[in-house]
């Protein structure tokens, strides 16, 4: 690797006769020197250098390596070898290092990716195959046949006997209309037979509405005689999961006396993350797994997919269906689940190490021949079981990507991103460019020979230096330019003459009038006395007041030391 090192730009402002330097650190020439000593240092120029690939402008990670259109119908730009990375640039590693580092490689390949995700799901009762067990009459319970909790039934079991006057009275209706019906049958009014036979019906609804089976209401007309109590049947197989009365007591209609699931069929309730959700679909084949039979393995599928999380673990619940005819899933139990995604086939994918995450952005190092590595920006999809991972974009197939040892090229680019963007922003204020929210102050930008063309001699007063960039060599020798600003630029309070600034809308500290220029006060202003402050990152500010700040960035000033 080559030294770097870094040339500082001293400015120089006169004030009044009065010289003020600042030291400010700048880069020399080297890899990004000017464009007049580029061709005197034998840098290639653009056109020369190699192109690597050519990316879409507003995504690096959609790359080609062919001219064209993006995605998004833009033209596709050249990236040039030293630019990719933020300007970071491949880095070059000797073999001797690349052993010491175990640094390690792999090929980009195309592959099918299986992924499986696994969660832990508890088992439920199927909301679908529940059943209340109620009466619609007011009575007391004369006999119960099932007396106990988790006791199994079938439909058509009888449940309990239930004793009703409403019953009695309403049964002893029915048979009158019989006889009445019977009596009337042959009578030569049609009206008297169709009345006779319609109080029949509505006795019979009624009976009916109460839960009195067709067979007994038969026995009713056969045998003519009354039953004093309904008897209540199951209506599905199942066990009981619910009881809340006992023999004796007084119901009333619409109260729930037993609640009956069929087992036969359960719910597994799963968490997934909302990443995963996108791979997931209805009807999707799921596996669980027991603790208690850990050899045993049932098979299921999704039956729905929540439209809400979670409010407690803000994840997404995943209903799954399985199939229980041993009652082997008991409800309340927790398994093991594991939904089997289907693959992705012939997906572009690089081993899981390879990828370096940093929350905002995915990283691999893709190898470019004698012992340099570039980093490439990424975008990743779904992650196998096999230790993979889907590269959507950012990489070529073919490619080969580092494994081991990544963390230390990972750091170094990063160190070398940084050193580049300090460097252009100091080249770009070397230049005159001007930064965001900075403007130029009148006549600044001269150069020395302007200066020594009017015969003034240039000693530095004071000087305020700022560290080189991490990585440089140390300065050795100290190049100057000096920056003139106009003395009439310089502005002063009318109470307090004391108080000089180079800003305009500044107003005094001490009684807040605003400043007025210099010239206008004479020789109130005795500027080769005063202590002059100025901003770090804006060296062309200054003022009197110690406790000021940069209107610019808001920096606490620091003193100018003479």
């Amino acid at each position: 690797m080559k030294a770097k090192s870094l040339l500082p730009l001293l400015a120089g402002i006169l004030i009044g006769g009065a010289a003020v330097f600042f030291l400010i650190p700048h880069r020399d020439a080297g890899k990004a020197a000017a464009a007049g000593s580029t061709a005197a240092a034998g840098e290639p120029s653009k056109a020369e250098r190699k192109i690597l690939y050519w990316r879409a402008p507003m995504d690096p990670t959609e790359i080609y390596n062919h001219p064209g259109k993006s995605k998004m119908g833009m033209d596709l730009i050249p990236v040039y070898e030293g630019e990719e990375a933020g300007g970071a640039g491949a880095i070059a590693v000797s073999p001797v290092v690349r052993q010491n580092m175990n640094l390690r490689t792999a090929p980009i390949e195309r592959r099918d990716l299986t992924v499986t995700i696994r969660s832990f799901g508890k088992v439920a009762y199927a909301q679908d195959r529940e059943f209340a067990v109620n009466t619609k009459i007011s009575g007391w319970i004369e006999k119960l046949y099932v007396n106990t909790v988790g006791q199994k039934v079938r439909a058509g079991d009888p449940l309990l006997e239930i004793y009703s006057p409403e019953l009695v009275s309403t049964q002893e209706e029915y048979r009158l209309a019989l006889k009445n019906a019977e009596a009337l049958a042959a009578s030569p009014f049609e009206t008297v037979r169709e009345n006779a036979a319609r109080l029949v019906a509505a006795a019979r609804e009624r009976l009916k509405y109460w839960d009195v089976s067709d067979a007994e209401i038969s026995r009713i007309e056969a045998s003519g005689t009354l039953r004093r109590t309904v008897l209540l049947k199951s209506q599905i197989s199942g066990i009981v999961t619910h009881k809340s009365i006992i023999q004796g007591d007084k119901v009333g209609p619409g109260m729930d006396l037993f609640k009956i699931a069929d087992l036969n069929k359960v719910w597994v309730e799963a968490s997934v993350y909302e990443s995963e959700l996108p791979l997931l679909r209805l009807g999707q084949k799921a596996a669980l797994t027991l603790d208690y039979q850990p050899d045993r393995t049932l098979e299921g599928e999704i039956g729905f997919i929540y439209p809400y999380l979670d409010a407690k673990s803000q994840a997404n619940n995943v209903r799954l269906v399985f199939a229980n005819p041993d009652l082997a899933l008991k409800p309340d139990m927790y398994a093991t689940v594991r939904i089997l995604v289907p693959s992705v086939a012939n997906a572009l994918a690089v081993p899981s190490e390879a990828v370096l995450r940093s929350g905002t952005r995915d990283l691999v190092f893709v190898t470019r021949g004698e012992g340099e590595f570039e980093p490439r920006e990424v975008k990743t999809g779904v992650e196998s079981n096999d230790g993979y991972i889907q590269i959507v974009s950012g990489v070529f197939d073919g490619e080969q990507v580092v494994v081991s040892g990544q963390f230390l090229l990972d750091s170094e680019s990063r160190t070398r991103e940084a050193i580049a963007k300090m460097r252009a922003a100091a080249e770009g204020k070397a230049a005159g460019t001007k930064a965001p929210g900075e403007e130029p102050m009148a006549g600044m930008g001269k150069e020395k020979g302007a200066a020594e063309a009017a015969g003034k001699e240039e000693k530095p007063v004071a000087g305020m230096t700022m560290p080189p960039p991490e990585g440089t060599a140390p300065q050795k020798k100290e190049e100057t330019v000096k920056l003139q600003v106009d003395a009439a630029k310089l502005y002063a309070c009318p109470m307090h003459p004391d108080f000089i600034t180079t800003d305009p809308n500044a107003n005094c500290p001490d009684c807040g009038m605003k400043v007025v220029p210099v010239k206008d006060l004479g020789n109130k202003v005795n500027l080769d006395k005063a202590d002059f402050y100025t901003c770090a990152m804006h060296p062309e500010f200054l003022t009197t007041d110690p406790d000021g700040r940069c209107p610019e960035c808001g920096m606490k000033v620091e003193k100018v030391k003479k």
